[in-house]
């Protein structure tokens, strides 16, 4: 058997939180190695959709040591968000591996075993610094529409031109759903818009009221100190974006209206083939997109720390029953800003407190 490859902290994943963790550990002089399963840092933004840009202006954006390179008031492409992440991490010669896909993570005793192809890790502490969603949920029935029906997750989506002549089928309203109705209508494709209206965010993130009133007030005190899980009004908000997304932010209702996209109710099933509502209706249609959400996409770690709904049991990404495990990055880790650059690095800063906190105590 191969020697085993020992190292004191492990991070899995190299996006925004695993560099902001890996940027703490390096300022605390802690040993550390960062494992990315792609074959560049920043190529989990680079396959998102074409269009994509941020929600967070450019004075937003940005990780502890390094501000974003943009105008202020400006919104980064997903393409220019990539660029970013890779910069950083040479700027501060971070120590990130990459294409190394950690197929298991489990526990001996009081170490963690990280199995990565033909590999093995011995770490003291691991990191695991990647969203909950990993893995595309698609209902079962989807595989009862007909086989002449074109169909991709919104995580498969890069612009219209995947699409087949026909009309288009955007199953789920919230953020990704509109964004990608409103392109395929703006194509020339009839469209229509499956789900529940998640409610909007009722300004224009572009306008100068909001970069000078509401971006202060809602992004770093509503969202980052108010709906935290340390207030009554955070914990049932989390609850609340748990099972059903979060408002629109850019695209409002009005803007799908007179785009022409049409408001259908729920998609439930299957009939003759086509995609049914609710009501029995079956939809005559060539496309459809599933903007349905993610699994959390944990199988990999064999470690009894799950709760009931999937999700890690943890308290502000510290494992409290397994020493010296910890998550970033997670969807409202602590408050809704976990989800965006500022709050992931925040998120990042306490996790490392409480691996120095470890660290010391095992030296002492």
């Amino acid at each position: 058997m191969a020697e085993r490859e020992r190292i004191d902290t492990v991070v899995i994943g190299a996006g925004q939180s695993g560099l902001s963790v890996g940027y703490h550990l390096a300022r605390r002089g802690l040993s550390f190695a960062i494992l990315e399963a792609n074959e560049r840092i920043g190529d989990s933004w680079r396959r998102r959709w074409d269009s994509l840009r941020l929600f967070t202006p450019a004075r937003y954006d940005g990780l502890a040591g390094m501000p974003f390179p943009a105008p202020a008031r400006a919104f980064p492409t997903k393409d220019d968000m990539a660029e970013y992440l890779e910069t950083y991490a040479r700027k501060f010669d971070l120590p990130v591996r990459t294409g190394v896909h950690v197929d298991r993570l489990s526990r001996e005793g009081d170490r963690f075993v990280i199995v990565t192809g033909d590999r093995t890790i011995e770490a003291r502490q691991v990191v695991v610094a990647m969203a909950n969603f990993q893995k595309p949920r698609i209902p079962e029935f989807a595989s009862e529409l007909r086989p002449t029906i074109a169909q991709l997750h919104s995580a498969e989506y890069r612009n219209p031109g995947q699409f087949q002549a026909g009309g288009v089928l955007v199953v789920g309203a919230a953020t990704s759903g509109a964004d990608i109705a409103l392109e395929a209508v703006r194509a020339g494709h009839r469209t229509l818009l499956s789900g529940t209206h998640p409610g909007y965010v009722p300004f224009r993130i572009e306008s100068s009221v909001a970069h000078y009133v509401l971006e202060p007030l809602v992004l770093r005190f509503v969202l980052h100190r108010v709906l935290s899980l340390a207030t009554p009004m955070g914990r049932k908000m989390r609850v609340k974006t748990h099972s059903k997304g979060g408002p629109l932010v850019r695209v409002k209702p009005r803007d799908l209206v007179d785009a022409g996209v049409m408001r259908v109710g729920r998609t439930v099933g299957v009939v003759d083939g086509l995609p049914a509502l609710e009501d029995g209706q079956a939809l005559e249609i060539g496309n459809v997109v599933w903007c349905t959400g993610y699994h959390p996409g944990f199988s990999w770690i064999d470690i009894p720390i799950f709760g009931s709904d999937g999700e890690p049991v943890h308290d502000r990404g510290v494992v409290a029953t397994v020493p010296g495990m910890y998550f970033v990055g997670l969807h409202f880790l602590y408050a809704p800003s976990s989800t965006m650059i500022h709050g992931a690095e925040r998120d990042a800063r306490h996790v490392v407190n409480a691996i120095a906190a470890r660290s010391r105590r095992a030296a002492a």
